[in-house]
């Protein structure tokens, strides 16, 4: 007689294995060909995330570090580098926080405004070709389990 809980426990290592290696080919692709969306521009995926997030509605009156750093969920010292770049480049400033004057803030410039309207439509073309075949429905469960599983990873 077969041992069912230990196929099935088999079959579950399996499945993590595939699924987790599937990600991070799926970082992996976004990573390269997000940048060959973005080449003509002379952004990096990294950048396009910062910028992104700089442009959100809420983030009008700019964002700390450490806000964008959680954000983003990527640490300080690699934000640092990003913000510098994209600083020098003339995409973003830090400014003085008006809430509290010894906090420093990071916003977008006009210029970083500028360019964040110019990636719209090959950003947005990338997405739809990237998401071809999930209907919206499947698009609104992909979006629930990621999050579940990004929560159940920050846990650990």
């Amino acid at each position: 007689m077969k041992d069912l809980s230990a196929e099935k426990s088999l079959a579950s290592i399996e499945i993590n294995n595939r699924l987790f290696f599937r990600f991070f080919q799926a970082a992996n692709t976004l990573h390269t060909k997000g940048t060959q969306a973005l080449d003509e521009f002379g952004v990096t995926t990294q950048q396009w995330s910062v910028l992104g997030a700089l442009s959100r509605p809420k983030a009008q009156g700019g964002m700390s570090v450490g806000e964008l750093s959680r954000y983003l969920l990527v640490s300080r010292q690699n934000l640092s580098g990003l913000l510098n770049r994209l600083e020098r480049d003339g995409y973003l400033e830090r400014i003085t926080g008006e809430e509290d004057r010894r906090s420093r803030k990071v916003r977008l410039t006009p210029k970083g405004e500028e360019l964040w309207t110019a990636l719209a439509d090959p950003i947005h073309q990338f997405y739809d070709e990237a998401l071809k075949g999930l209907s919206f429905d499947d698009r609104l469960a992909f979006i629930h389990y990621i999050s579940l599983l990004q929560k159940n990873m920050s846990r650990l």
